[in-house]
C-alpha cells in the first residue's frame, strides 16, 4: 500500500531526481548510507533461473546488474542508455542492434561485450538444452545473434514470423551475466563460440555454470571475481545479521550513486530486527503492517475491510497455482477447492480495494481489466461447501467403493503473515467440504517443490515478491505451452496462440478477444485460481529523498542509486 504521506513524497520525487544528488534542503546534510527492507529472498545472483526469478532477486539487484532497459515505477520499460543503446534497424523481420557504451565494464575491469548477449539469448531462448531459465518469453522468438566475440556490438534478428512488440524489455536489468565469468566457472574459454557452433560438451558446462555458479545465501563469501557488477553498486558482503551490503562500484562509468552504500534486508536476514531497531529507511513488502511501521504510521487493524481502501491498481494478482501431478491433477478436486474457498472474504481482507479478481490474463492496472473482470465475476464467487462435496462425489470410487478425502498441501516461503492467513482461511472454509488443506510453507520453499512437497503454491503474479510489468509480459507466459513459467503444465493450443498474438498486439480492441479466450479456457480447466490484486507496502521514512515506489517486478529499488537520506 502506498500511504498518503508517501504519495506526497512521490509527487515531489520527479523534480528532485531531475535536480540530482546536490538538491538537499537548506541546513540539512545527506547520510552516506541507507537501509532497504524487501520480502524477496536473494538466493541467486542470477535473477533469471527458476529460483532466482521466483524469489524476486531482481528487487535487490536492479542497480547491480543493469541492462539495456529497466522496469520503471509504473511497470513500464525504460531504456538504460548508461549501458548502451538498442536500435530497431528493421521491422520485418524484427532486427535490433545493441551497442554497449564504449566505457561499459564490469567491476573486475573486463568490458561488457556482445558475448554477454549471446549467452543471455541462448540461456533464455529455450532452444539450447540444459539451461534452467524461468521463462523463454521473447527470447524464444530470436532467430540468431550476430556477434564477433569481444566486440561491443551485436545484431539480434528475430524469427521472420515473430512480431514480438516487447523487444525493448529483452536484455534488460538482471539478464546480462558476464560471459567471461561463466566461461571461467565452466572451464570454457570461448563461451560465445561454443554456443554458436553447438559444442554440446562445452554447452553442458556453460549451462551448469549459468544455473548454479551464482547461488547466494547469507553467510556465504562473496567472491568479487565471480559476483561482478555492471552497475553503480556491487555486492560486498551478505550475512543474516548485516544484510546484503551493496557498495559503490568504482568501475561504474555513469553518474555516481548518491549514497556510498545500501544495506538490503531480504527475506532470510534479520530484517525484522532491523525494523524494530529503527534502522530501516525504505520498505517494499507484502507485509503492509511492517511497511507502515517503517514509515512511522500506525498499523491498520488486522480485520480491515480493504473495500474501503484507495489502493493503487496493482500489476500483479495473487493466485493459487496447482501442480500437474498428485491430488491436484484431478480437475474435480481443483473445482471443489475453488468452490469451497471464500474468494470474496480473501479479497475483502487482503486484496487491492477488496475486489475479487477473476482474471489471469490481465491485472487490475490493465485498462481492460476492470470491465473484463466483471464478466468473469460469477466464477466461484464465494464459499459453498455443500456444492464442493457434491463435486467430490462425482469422482470414481476405488475397488472398495470408497473415495479418498483430498489433502491439498499449499506452499510458499514461510514468513509472510498474509500468505499464512490466506491458507488458514481456505483450510477453515473447506473442512466442511471434506477437503483438508495443509500449510507446508518453509523458509527455503521454492517453485521446484510444486508437485513434490506441495500440491499448490501461493504466488503474487509469477513470483513470491514484487512482480508484474505494464505489458503483462512475461507473466502471461504462465499459460504458454512448454514455457518454464507455466508451472501448472497447462496446455491449450488456442490459449498458446492467444498468448503469442497478445505479445504482438498493442490495440485494446484486438487484445480483448484474446484475453477472453485465455480466461474462458483457464476457468474451465483451473490450472490456477486467481484471488485478488496483490497489495504491497512501499513506504519510507520522512528523511528519505528521491525514492519513487516501484509497482513492477524490480520493486522500489529501481532507482536506489538516486536515493538520499537527510538528517
Amino acid at each position: 500500500m502506498i500511504g498518503p504521506r508517501l504519495r506526497r513524497i512521490a509527487a515531489l520525487t520527479a523534480a528532485l531526481a531531475a535536480a540530482g544528488a546536490g538538491l538537499v534542503a537548506c541546513g540539512e546534510q545527506e547520510s552516506s548510507s541507507i537501509d532497504y527492507l524487501i520480502d524477496a529472498r536473494v538466493s541467486d545472483y542470477n535473477a533469471n533461473t527458476s529460483d532466482g526469478y521466483a524469489d524476486g532477486s531482481l528487487m535487490a539487484l536492479t542497480r547491480v546488474l543493469p541492462g539495456f532497459s529497466f522496469i520503471g515505477p509504473d511497470g513500464q520499460i525504460v531504456a538504460d542508455r548508461d549501458v548502451g543503446t538498442a536500435t530497431l534497424v528493421e521491422s520485418s523481420p524484427t532486427t535490433v542492434r545493441y551497442d554497449f557504451d564504449p566505457k561499459a565494464v564490469y567491476s573486475d575491469g573486463k568490458p561488457m561485450v556482445c558475448d554477454d548477449i549471446v549467452l543471455a539469448a541462448a540461456a533464455m531462448g529455450g532452444r539450447v538444452r540444459g539451461f534452467d531459465a524461468a521463462t523463454n518469453a521473447g527470447y524464444r522468438d530470436i532467430d540468431r545473434v550476430d556477434c564477433t566475440p569481444g566486440a561491443k556490438t551485436a545484431t539480434v534478428t528475430f524469427d521472420k514470423n515473430s512480431q514480438y512488440l516487447d523487444w525493448q524489455g529483452l536484455f534488460g536489468a538482471g539478464t546480462l551475466l558476464p560471459a567471461h565469468v561463466v566461461g571461467r566457472l565452466a572451464g570454457v574459454a570461448e563461451v560465445a563460440s561454443a554456443l554458436t557452433t553447438g559444442n554440446r560438451a562445452a554447452i553442458a558446462k556453460i549451462a551448469d555454470a549459468w544455473n548454479t555458479g551464482f547461488k547466494l545465501a547469507p553467510g556465504d563469501d562473496v567472491d568479487p571475481e565471480t559476483f561482478v557488477a555492471s552497475g553503480p553498486y556491487r555486492v560486498e558482503s551478505y550475512s543474516a545479521d548485516k544484510g546484503l551490503r551493496l557498495v559503490a562500484n568504482d568501475k561504474w562509468w555513469g553518474r555516481d550513486p548518491v549514497l556510498g552504500d545500501v544495506t538490503v534486508w531480504p527475506s532470510g536476514t534479520d530484517g525484522a530486527k532491523a525494523v524494530d531497531d529503527g534502522v530501516v529507511d525504505v520498505a517494499d513488502t507484502a507485509d503492509v503492517a511492517t511497511a507502515d511501521k517503517v514509515a512511522g504510521e500506525d498499523a491498520a487493524p488486522t480485520d480491515t475491510d480493504r473495500s474501503a481502501q484507495r489502493d493503487t491498481a496493482p500489476l500483479a494478482v495473487t493466485s493459487l497455482v496447482f501442480a500437474r501431478s498428485g491430488v491436484a491433477a484431478d480437475l474435480r478436486v481443483r473445482q471443489a477447492l475453488a468452490t469451497c474457498m471464500p474468494r470474496d472474504r480473501l479479497a475483502r481482507e487482503h486484496g487491492a480495494n477488496g475486489i475479487v479478481w477473476s482474471l489471469r490474463s490481465a491485472a487490475p492496472a490493465d485498462a481492460l481489466g476492470p470491465s473484463l473482470n466483471a464478466q468473469f465475476s460469477r466464477r466461484y464467487p464465494r464459499s459453498n461447501p455443500a456444492r464442493a462435496r457434491g463435486i467430490l462425489e462425482q469422482r470414481p470410487t476405488d475397488e472398495n467403493g470408497r473415495r479418498s478425502k483430498p489433502v491439498i498441501r499449499i506452499g510458499y516461503p514461510k514468513g509472510s503473515p498474509t500468505a499464512a492467513a490466506v491458507v488458514t482461511t481456505i483450510a477453515d472454509a473447506c473442512v466442511g467440504a471434506g477437503i483438508t488443506v495443509r500449510d507446508v510453507a518453509t523458509p527455503d520453499f521454492s517453485v521446484s517443490q510444486l508437485g513434490k512437497t506441495a500440491d499448490a503454491v501461493l504466488m503474487s503474479g509469477d513470483t513470491f515478491a514484487a512482480s508484474g510489468t505494464a505489458s503483462g509480459v512475461p507473466a502471461i507466459y504462465a499459460f504458454y505451452p512448454g514455457d518454464p513459467l507455466n508451472l501448472s503444465g497447462f496446455r491449450s493450443e488456442s490459449v498458446g496462440a492467444a498468448v503469442t498474438d497478445l505479445s504482438a498486439t498493442a490495440s485494446d480492441s484486438a487484445r480483448l478477444p484474446l484475453l477472453r479466450t485465455i480466461d474462458t479456457q483457464t476457468w474451465d480447466r483451473l490450472p490456477t485460481i486467481p484471488l485478488y490484486g496483490t497489495v504491497r507496502g512501499r513506504e519510507a521514512t520522512d528523511a528519505v529523498q528521491r525514492m519513487v515506489p516501484g509497482l513492477g517486478r524490480s520493486g522500489t529499488g529501481w532507482n536506489m542509486d538516486r536515493w538520499g537520506v537527510t538528517g
